[in-house]
């Protein structure tokens, strides 16, 4: 009877993940479907928001987003956020351009290297509040959001890095392509492949979700939370270090002001993506669809002369509306598990 009774919990555990699993699908075919939807119409209004240059640009300026997203599903999977990020981003993109302004013969991976860095730190603040003084994180990183961005305008001193400052190998990271697609896009693929297949494969990487599904019973289990908590901060900030740096890259141009308000951007991309923002479920790649969608979705807009001011009111709509949809997936999700485990035990 233990045997079955072992067996039985093994096969619910299974099908449990199986059926969350079958779910985030289901969100991401539907971002999928959004966004033929969106570009299709769009297409259709104006066919010049198919041409390759646009394309181009929405798939340019979603990747510094999907990077960020990355970084974030990561700390929202443990019941967590970081609202820090764009500061960060501003911080190392600072940084690292006065480092290349500075110093021109220095060697761009040096220069990469070091926003990495800059931002684990950053994060590595933001988990120690969190992860082991116990700091709320929404309190924690609403202070450092402020205190980040105040370190980067004493640091600038109303000092502006300009792109004739820069090398232009430096600058071809963000406008350069390999095989005509674009450097930057490449590299937030393969941040967004490497965090993908860790959570997936990696016990560490399945243990965040445990995490944020329920930290008591992680701690029961044997889960190190707070190492996990920590961790998982620190590669939002280094992952947002590197979007500092694609930032300079990008722009070319940088001051202490750079990606100011980009945390509702990247926070939105998240959840509508399909993360949930109460933890334990959600995946990379929906943030970066998320991500995606919201960045197509402000350029039809712009595309269609719409109100640069409706943008803001329809990124709190797709918030609201992916919020209630996880709370109604989420009972829908419990009440199939409940039926399951009664049908089980009898």
């Amino acid at each position: 009877m233990t045997i079955t009774a072992k067996r039985s919990g093994t096969v619910l555990r299974n099908g449990g993940r199986g059926l969350v699993d079958r779910v985030a699908r289901v969100r991401e075919l539907g971002i999928v479907i959004a966004l033929a939807v969106l570009f299709g119409v769009t297409g259709a209004v104006n066919p010049e928001f198919l041409g390759l240059d646009s394309l181009r640009d929405i798939l340019l300026n979603s990747s510094i987003i999907a990077m960020l997203a990355v970084g974030q599903t990561l700390v929202v999977i443990t019941r967590n956020v970081d609202l820090s990020v764009s500061s960060v981003v501003g911080l190392s993109a600072f940084g690292g351009a006065l480092m290349l302004a500075e110093h021109p013969g220095l060697p761009i991976v040096v220069v990469v290297a070091g926003c990495v860095l800059l931002g684990a730190a950053c994060g590595a603040i933001n988990g120690l509040l969190v992860g082991a003084a116990k700091v709320p994180a929404l309190v924690a990183t609403l202070g450092t959001l402020y205190a980040f961005r105040g370190i980067d305008y004493a640091w600038a001193g109303g000092l502006q890095v300009n792109a004739a400052d820069m090398p232009e190998s430096f600058l071809s990271l963000g406008s350069g392509s390999l095989l005509g697609f674009p450097l930057l896009a490449l590299v937030a693929i393969v941040v967004l492949l490497a965090v993908g297949w860790m959570l997936r494969n990696l016990r560490s990487g399945r243990e965040l979700y445990a995490i944020g599904s329920n930290p008591a019973a992680a701690v029961l289990a044997g889960i190190p939370v707070r190492k996990r908590v920590i961790t998982a901060f620190v590669a939002s900030g280094a992952l947002a270090g590197l979007a500092g740096a694609m930032w300079a890259a990008r722009f070319g141009t940088v001051d202490a002001g750079a990606a100011t308000g980009k945390e509702l951007d990247v926070i939105a991309a998240v959840v509508v993506g399909g993360v949930a923002i109460f933890g334990g479920s959600g995946t990379v790649y929906g943030a970066a669809l998320g991500a995606l969608l919201l960045t197509g979705i402000s350029s039809a807009l712009a595309v269609l002369r719409v109100d640069a001011l409706a943008q803001t009111a329809i990124n709190g709509a797709l918030i609201i509306a992916a919020i209630v949809l996880d709370r109604l997936l989420a009972l829908r999700v419990a009440a199939t598990l409940r039926r399951r485990r009664h049908r089980d035990a009898t």
